[in-house]
């Protein structure tokens, strides 16, 4: 019992960061040019795998050494994807929202809400929808060291989800917002405050408890000290509250990057990614 209290206690010690969000994308020269003439991403890193005819492209808006980015991938051939009922939305923090939609209108963009103050509250916000069909929400803030400040997931129990992200990843429960009036509560989830990192936003729409996945929207990858210990610690999380492991803990053939993926309960994957293997990636 010792052993395993032990175990659960390794996420709070270990050394947790959101790396990347992956998904796969049409034309990777189309969102590349996108993404830096709306939102002013820059592009880190871009490979060409043509033995597994694949190509991907890194993009976000500081170092990977420090900052959560995208991961965009193109597969050779494949020009559209299914983005299903379940993912929801990347959040980028700015202090000038009209100025994005601007962007993204005069580039030909799909401005799905104007700028405006958030239902019920101050912060003006917007929506807009990327060539491939991915929603981007728009935040009103001040400075911050993360722009890219949320991935929204919606999932068929929130607190199920919650307690998996506690205590699987180690996650705290940032903020949680009742919205009874339109039937929906979310939970803010992550490793520091909302304004100083990147968040997992759980979304529970009231009485919808599924939801389809598509084959749009990948993953998100996960730094650790340990894959393996982490991995057992995920494998206990899993036995209690759904969700199974997809890829066991060890290194990648090939690149030697040290991993462990996992599903968590409503089907949404995850990949933990040893931290000195991926700084030597970046080298």
């Amino acid at each position: 019992m010792a052993e395993a209290s032990d175990l659960l206690d390794w996420p709070k010690k270990d050394n947790r960061r959101f790396l990347h969000a992956v998904y796969r994308v049409g034309d990777l020269d189309r969102t590349i040019q996108f993404y830096t003439d709306c939102f002013g991403m820059k592009l880190l890193r871009k490979r060409d795998i043509p033995e597994e005819k694949y190509s991907n492209a890194f993009m976000g808006f500081g170092p990977e050494t420090s900052n959560f980015v995208v991961e965009l991938t193109y597969n050779y051939g494949v020009s559209s994807y299914d983005i299903g009922t379940g993912f929801g939305h990347f959040a980028i923090s700015t202090q000038d929202v009209s100025k994005i939609v601007e962007n993204v209108r005069a580039k030909g963009g799909n401005v799905t809400r104007e700028p405006g103050p958030v239902k019920g509250g101050n912060s003006i916000i917007a929506f807009v929808k990327d060539p491939d069909g991915y929603t981007f929400e728009l935040i009103q803030r001040g400075p911050t060291p993360e722009p890219l400040c949320q991935v929204m997931l919606r999932v068929g129990d929130l607190d199920r989800a919650i307690k998996f992200y506690e205590k699987a990843l180690g996650m705290r429960l940032l903020r949680k917002i009742e919205r009874p009036e339109y039937k929906y509560t979310i939970g803010m989830m992550g490793y520091a405050e909302e304004y100083e990192s990147i968040v997992l936003e759980l979304t529970y729409n009231y009485d919808v408890t599924e939801y389809t996945k598509g084959n749009a929207y990948a993953q998100i990858a996960i730094g650790t000290d340990d894959v393996y210990k982490s991995g057992e610690v995920v494998k206990i999380a899993n036995q209690e509250l759904g969700g199974k492991i997809t890829r066991e803990a060890g290194p990648l053939p090939g690149i030697g990057t040290k991993i462990v993926s996992f599903l968590d309960p409503d089907g949404w994957k995850t990949v933990l990614v040893d931290n000195k293997d991926f700084l030597k990636e970046l080298e």
